[in-house]
């Protein structure tokens, strides 16, 4: 049941799950923002611990991204197309929860 669930959430193999992930990098790149982003550790304490284990930098880099994102938001304006990165899909915090998780089996 496992491997269905994942195979059908991939969107390597899923025609909707791929759809679905570049609909959502579109949103995301208009802000400058990363899936990683939309986590909010303070609903999932998971997401709390793995913010803490991550570097300073990322964190950091995280706080400026949604700060940014949150200003062009609130003034109805789009980031320039030449700022707009490509790196959405970049799964710090889901590897260090899944981390979590596995240290916490054995």
């Amino acid at each position: 049941m496992a491997s269905f669930l994942q195979s059908f959430l991939d969107p390597k193999k899923n025609w909707f799950a791929a759809q679905h992930m570049k609909s959502l990098s579109k949103r995301l790149r208009k802000y400058g923002l990363r899936y990683d982003d939309l986590y909010d550790p303070y609903y999932d304490l998971d997401v709390k611990e793995a913010l803490n284990r991550l570097p300073k930098e990322v964190v950091d880099a995280r706080h400026a991204r949604l700060k940014r994102a949150i200003d062009l938001s609130m003034k109805h304006e789009y980031l320039p197309d030449n700022l707009q990165v490509f790196i959405f899909f970049l799964f710090f915090l889901f590897f260090l929860c899944l981390f979590d998780c596995y240290c916490c089996w054995y």
